[in-house]
């Protein structure tokens, strides 16, 4: 890749976001009927201030989302629907992160990094998705990049999801050891700290990978950073913290937090670093849930973040409307969207301006 190209912050101004219809009702046991709806009031709140575009499974399921877009009041000007069958609804994860290049010629260049999609080593039916980012690529007929790393004559394409990192655009990527180095993960074995260090920061742009150690309990991803620590910007984290000394999350978030208080930018100054709070457990069926107010979504203008009827909610909703003094900080319910292990985060890819 053009080493002129790198991942903007998520609060840079967007062009559009990109979600992919749900479809898959395996992934919300005993819920999915109300799944479609939560999406229809993202896609209206989002349709306010920037370009949305679908991916749907196929020409009957646009039909019906569209009616129900507009009865849930979308402003369907701003929403563009994209027949492209996928797997699941997590385009954070399978179509890649979108990356721009400096202005030449008057014009910014927008290309897009297509990591390789396993469905994070666990289900079997991954590859409609991971051939999403393809799709995406050419309907906008932008460049695509397919990261490759390991020993030369026998390079590998990488396998990454983008809730698995988060930059601040300005040179500084955050990342958990537990998800992209523990051998507990199955994405790239073989690939060290140095090499995955060398290969992210060709593939985004990044100067320096500040390593946290362990995500938190119930997410099956293993440790996928964006339910741990956000850059809300250029020198400032929210980090995840959990005051019950009985509950699993509360060792890991803890050292994650005293980590982030030692690191510092490339100039040399330490982080702010700002508490977020987490709810109280969520479990399903004796399973806990990867419950967590760090999955929020920075778009043009306001905050979309899951809430969980949780004492800890309001908490959350101020924080965050502290560190984005400028835009609306707007809580959704996500309780029966967590069934499917993810929530607002997980189910966004920003396409930057």
């Amino acid at each position: 890749m053009s080493p002129d190209f790198h991942m903007p912050a998520e609060w840079e101004k967007h062009a559009a976001t990109w979600l992919a219809w749900p479809h898959n009702a395996h992934d919300w046991p005993g819920k999915f009927e109300s799944i479609p709806w939560f999406y229809v009031e993202v896609v209206r709140l989002l349709s306010r201030v920037e370009r949305v575009e679908i991916l749907v499974r196929s020409t009957t399921l646009r039909s019906k989302v569209t009616r129900m877009l507009r009865d849930g009041g979308a402003d369907l000007r701003r929403v563009r629907l994209h027949v492209v069958p996928t797997d699941r609804s997590w385009t954070r994860d399978s179509i890649g992160p979108f990356v721009r290049r400096g202005e030449r010629a008057g014009r910014a260049r927008l290309a897009l990094v297509d990591w390789k999609f396993n469905a994070w080593a666990k289900y079997p039916n991954w590859r409609r998705d991971d051939a999403a980012g393809r799709a995406v690529a050419r309907r906008l007929g932008i460049r695509r990049f397919e990261p490759v790393a390991g020993p030369a004559g026998h390079e590998r394409r990488v396998v990454m999801e983008g809730g698995a990192i988060d930059v601040n655009g300005a040179g500084l990527l955050l990342a958990t050891e537990e998800c992209l180095l523990s051998s507990t993960q199955a994405r790239n074995p073989g690939l060290g700290r140095t090499a995955m260090e060398r290969t992210l920061c060709d593939a985004l742009g990044a100067e320096k990978v500040l390593w946290l150690g362990r995500g938190i309990a119930g997410d099956d991803t293993h440790g996928h950073v964006d339910d741990v620590a956000r850059f809300v910007g250029p020198r400032t984290v929210v980090a995840c913290v959990e005051s019950n000394l009985g509950d699993p999350n509360h060792e890991p978030l803890a050292e994650n937090l005293a980590r982030l208080r030692r690191m510092r930018d490339l100039a040399g100054r330490r982080l702010e670093v700002v508490p977020l709070p987490m709810p109280a457990p969520l479990s399903f069926e004796g399973t806990r849930l990867p419950a967590s107010y760090a999955n929020f979504y920075i778009a043009n203008g306001l905050v979309l973040v899951p809430i969980f009827h949780d004492a800890h909610d309001r908490l959350a909703l101020t924080t965050l409307a502290r560190v984005f003094p400028g835009r609306d900080v707007i809580g959704l319910s996500a309780v029966d969207l967590l069934l499917g292990l993810g929530t607002l985060h997980c189910m966004t890819q920003q396409q930057p301006a």
